[in-house]
């Protein structure tokens, strides 16, 4: 199985953010266990070093958190027909629709977010991590 997940759920696991912590926490330890094939996009790194930092992380430390991310997290890129189709989308969320088309061109089985609503529209399903973490055990 291959999933992308959403920047949120990501953060989530990272900053221990309540309540969803546990859940993304667990989905990124199935992934290092290789239970499934869990990618993010090259963009995506720049949005959680941003947000990191923003959150008070000095840059030396969310670079390390990303490098022990990247581990067992596939890094996607993003290209530019991921770009014409994100925009030529019925997908709202302009960010969510580069994301969906990402994971499609990769092939993705799912996305994993909490964020339903921005992916209604999405070439691939949408599970929240409980439910991804369910497939899997």
């Amino acid at each position: 199985m291959k999933a992308l997940i959403d920047t949120n759920v990501i953060l989530d696991a990272l900053m221990s953010r309540e309540p969803w912590a546990a859940s993304a926490q667990s989905l990124l330890r199935a992934a290092a266990m290789e239970r499934f094939k869990c990618y993010i996009t090259a963009s995506q790194t720049t949005d959680i070093f941003y947000i990191l930092c923003h959150q008070g992380a000095d840059a030396i430390s969310a670079k390390n958190i990303i490098k022990k991310l990247i581990v067992s997290v596939k890094v996607s890129d993003v290209t530019s027909t991921d770009v014409q189709n994100a925009l030529n989308s019925e997908m709202i969320d302009y960010e969510d629709a580069i994301l969906a088309y990402a994971a499609k061109r990769q092939k993705a089985d799912y996305i994993v977010s909490r964020n339903y609503k921005d992916f209604e529209r999405s070439p691939v399903p949408v599970l929240s991590p409980e439910e991804l973490l369910k497939e899997l055990f």
